[in-house]
């Protein structure tokens, strides 16, 4: 299996130069971290085809959310959210359309 965590650096808020330059520092390492040790049980199963393409960003109160962009199985969109959710990380209220585009929930 094929793990991609994207951080998602453009937010829909203003930050100070200097606030975003340590906050996309920080969602970078955290996107690194997730592929690499959270979800490092999903790299070693070579008998499942499927990619995994995570996205991560900041809300407006600065805490991390996650989003699965892809379809995967259940039983591994279940196992990203639970280590998300050990993390402190919520789930990000946008859904892809039919259509190809984003909406909010």
């Amino acid at each position: 299996m094929t793990v991609t965590v994207l951080a998602i650096l453009d937010t829909e808020f203003r930050q100070e130069p200097a606030l975003a330059k340590i906050m996309n520092n920080r969602l970078q390492r955290v996107a690194k971290e997730l592929k690499e040790i959270h979800l490092s049980a999903l790299l070693d199963k070579r008998t499942v085809p499927e990619n995994l393409i995570v996205h991560i960003s900041y809300t407006t109160r600065y805490k991390i959310r996650y989003r699965i962009v892809n379809k995967v199985p259940n039983i591994i969109a279940y196992f990203v959210a639970e280590q998300c959710s050990r993390l402190g990380y919520i789930l990000w209220k946008e859904v892809l359309s039919e259509q190809g585009s984003y909406y909010r929930l």
